[in-house]
């Protein structure tokens, strides 16, 4: 029998080294293959993902020169396309702090009309550079505290015409004379009109934060307490002779004027819930409440309301200081109601285009 021979050191050695050799292959393949697994793990999407480019926004430089004499007052810079001529003013107002945002008037021409708070200041652009006139409008008061301090003072100046304080009436003459009821209904009358005013101020109308110059102010006020002075001294007057045709008279007025009051107040809560509901702008409609019918008839009703209460008052108390007062209203309310109703034909033609102003036929 044949003996299987062991083979030689050398031979031996270079078996293992060779089987080494091959383990360690395989555990390098291994090995880089691991590697290469974590790798495109780690590394999610093997494309890389594409660059967001950012948008541009385009800012406006606004240019504001004096009305008068052309000359550069600031410049207005990085402004937003978003923003509105009331956020120009406020930067403005950083800029030049003496003029306050409510006293900037802004035009886009040296004799056109004052622009809006809340317009677009991109819809005024024509390249980045915006030209604008500055015009300083003085002094100015918010609209609750012009018709608050418009309307307090005829209340309380006829309130101190009605107590015949001595300095005014002799007092001799003030105790003996007798005070006939149409007096003490006038100023009951008198009373409630501007009480129903400085109320609605307060709770009925809104005013969209607007301002007016304070000379306007002034002149309301002297317009309103000049003649309530007027109208009180002789209502309350010792000599004051009651109407002619007595009692009659002074009943029919009285309910006329309170019926106008009544009507006034509808016709404002009906005006402010159109133009704040909150939903498509329409114009008022009649409802169940008979004092809102008189939308059928002409656009402005508050205003007819508001004559035929001064109408009423000139019967009740037979005076020529109201009648005087009663004619200037009719002409002021007449012209405020054909302005606004040349705004209404534009905004609501089908509803309006039938419609008289302020008094069927005549206006």
């Amino acid at each position: 029998m044949h003996r299987r021979q062991k083979p030689g050191a050398p031979e031996h050695k270079r078996d293992l080294a060779a089987h080494r050799g091959a383990l360690s292959m395989s555990h390098n393949d291994t090995r880089s293959f691991f590697n290469l697994s974590q790798l495109v793990l780690s590394a999610g999407q093997l494309k890389s993902p594409p660059v967001l480019k950012h948008s541009k926004i385009t800012y406006f430089e606004v240019e504001i020169l004096d009305v008068h004499s052309k000359k550069q007052i600031c410049i207005v810079d990085k402004v937003p396309p978003s923003s509105t001529l009331l956020d120009v003013k406020h930067k403005f107002h950083k800029a030049c702090p003496r003029w306050y945002p409510s006293r900037v008037g802004l035009q886009l021409e040296r004799n056109g009309p004052y622009l809006k708070d809340s317009i677009n200041i991109q819809s005024l652009a024509v390249s980045s550079i915006i030209t604008l006139y500055f015009t300083d409008l003085g002094q100015q008061v918010g609209w609750t505290t012009f018709f608050l301090t418009e309307y307090t003072g005829p209340l309380l100046i006829y309130l101190l015409f009605y107590i015949r304080l001595s300095s005014i009436y002799d007092k001799v003459e003030s105790t003996k004379n007798f005070r006939h009821p149409v007096v003490h209904l006038a100023c009951f009358c008198h009373c409630l009109h501007y009480i129903r005013h400085l109320l609605e101020t307060l709770f009925v109308h809104k005013f969209s934060g607007g301002h007016t110059p304070l000379k306007n102010m002034i002149k309301g006020c002297a317009f309103y307490w000049g003649f309530t002075s007027w109208i009180a001294y002789y209502i309350n007057h010792p000599r004051y002779t009651p109407p002619s045709f007595g009692h009659r008279q002074v009943v029919f007025a009285a309910l006329a004027f309170l019926m106008c009051e009544a009507g006034n107040h509808f016709i404002n809560v009906a005006l402010a819930h159109q133009n704040h509901s909150g939903g498509k702008a329409c114009f008022p409609s009649p409802t169940y409440n008979p004092f809102t019918w008189l939308f059928l008839l002409v656009s402005c009703p508050n205003y007819t309301y508001e004559v035929g209460s001064w109408i009423s008052f000139t019967v009740m108390t037979q005076t020529l200081p109201v009648g005087i007062f009663a004619f200037l209203m009719v002409i002021q309310m007449s012209l405020w109601a054909h302005k606004k109703h040349k705004l209404y034909l534009k905004r609501f033609y089908p509803e309006v285009r039938r419609k008289a102003a302020m008094i069927p036929i005549i206006f």
